[in-house]
């Protein structure tokens, strides 16, 4: 190991152990933050560089960009739901297009987090024994089925605090590689004095790259599991803490972007997996690929987690509380586990992003039915006009997007 390998293995060390001291872990603020930003640097953060290489070229980051912002539009919408929807659907004034609107909406996203929680951690599965000779179908099931029992068993007793707290320990873990890894990508940027990369132009047609980078807005979602943390958060910490993870988030992706590209001339045309970025990290330094693979499993388990919260309050509120969030989690990773052996993640997935989608869209057209009922004059048309041609592109999204994963 170099005197580099050293530095940044020490980096990585002192991030987490800041991000893990019991004033950072246990300070509320963070404690919101954590789980959109952990759904939100999730797995796609491995595999947005390959994918934006290939249908943008040199052009990547502008393309990053422009899913951060449009990303930035959803979130803007969640948090006006989340200041005033949430008020207007447990009241009487309430009107029945909007709860009914709001039902169709928790309804898609259970659904989806349910398949996504089944897919990160059948992934996580496969990735942590496809280094070793256990790898195959039946014991990636095995080994997936007992992660998620695991979790569902912290859900049940600990409730939404025991899964904060595992939450919060793989976040920083995996947020400290990830900064130690844009450390070692600026140092080789400023080493060999490349801050960009003569990448070769896709091959695919126009239309093609268009749905994919609709699909990739799927990399950066998440944000909106804040939506349904209200029985432990008020609706402004909820809000505020929200855009602090997109914005962290949308930091981290684009300056990750940026200083990678010099390093993708050693990838392969044809791949564009989790395991690319961790196999061509070795040019940067030798650790970097122990690193990631550590960082790639953090990232599966914060996900899936962060999702599986999501979808805990979710059924909280569509049950008027009737069902607590610690019987729900069993109950939701009972049926991630039958996906995990009944369907192939790989082919479901698809519809999952999709899903996300139409949600996001959904969440729009309540948006515009609170504008209508709370806002007048100038006002209420520009916020009309603005959420109606969200909802336009979202549904573009649905119908035509490529899933990114």
């Amino acid at each position: 190991m170099t005197v580099f390998d050293g530095t940044i293995v020490l980096v990585a060390l002192i991030l987490t152990g800041f991000s893990l001291a019991p004033k950072v872990r246990e300070n509320p603020w963070w404690q919101a933050t954590v789980t959109p930003l952990a759904s939100i640097i999730g797995s796609g953060f491995l595999v947005i560089a390959p994918l934006l290489a290939a249908v943008a070229g040199s052009l990547a980051v502008a393309a990053m960009l422009i899913i951060v912002v449009l990303a930035f539009a959803i979130g803007h919408v969640i948090r006006f739901n989340i200041r005033n929807s949430e008020k207007l659907e447990v009241t009487p004034i309430g009107s029945r297009n909007l709860l009914f609107a709001a039902r169709i909406s928790n309804v898609s996203l259970s659904i989806a987090y349910i398949i996504s929680v089944a897919f990160y951690i059948r992934l996580l599965a496969s990735f942590a024994l496809s280094m070793t000779p256990f790898a195959g179908d039946t014991t990636e099931g095995i080994l997936a089925t007992t992660i998620l029992v695991s979790i569902g068993v912290v859900g049940w007793r600990k409730g939404l605090k025991g899964l904060e707290l595992v939450e919060t320990v793989s976040v920083s873990i995996k947020l400290a590689i990830i900064i130690a890894l844009l450390f070692a990508l600026l140092a080789y940027n400023v080493d060999n004095g490349v801050w960009n990369a003569d990448l070769p132009k896709s091959e695919l047609d126009l239309l093609t790259r268009l749905r994919m980078l609709g699909g990739m807005l799927l990399v950066v979602q998440g944000f909106e599991t804040s939506r349904y943390l209200g029985g432990s958060y008020p609706a402004a910490m909820r809000a505020r803490t929200m855009l602090w993870a997109q914005v962290s988030s949308a930091v981290i992706y684009l300056l990750f972007v940026a200083l990678i590209l010099p390093v993708l001339i050693y990838l392969p045309a044809e791949t564009a997996d989790d395991t690319a970025i961790i196999s061509i990290s070795g040019n940067v330094a030798w650790v970097l690929p122990f690193l990631l693979i550590f960082a790639a499993l953090m990232s599966q388990l914060s996900a899936g987690i962060a999702d599986t919260v999501g979808a805990g309050g979710l059924v909280v509120e569509e049950t008027g509380n009737r069902v607590s969030e610690r019987l729900a989690y069993p109950v939701l990773i009972a049926f991630s586990i039958a996906l995990i052996w009944l369907f192939d993640i790989f082919e479901v997935i698809a519809i999952a992003s999709r899903t996300f989608a139409f949600y996001y869209m959904m969440q729009v057209v309540i948006a515009i039915i609170v504008t209508r009922k709370l806002l007048t004059g100038h006002k209420r048309m520009q916020q009309t006009i603005w959420f109606s041609l969200l909802a336009v592109i979202l549904a573009l999204v649905v119908v035509f997007a490529l899933p990114v994963e």
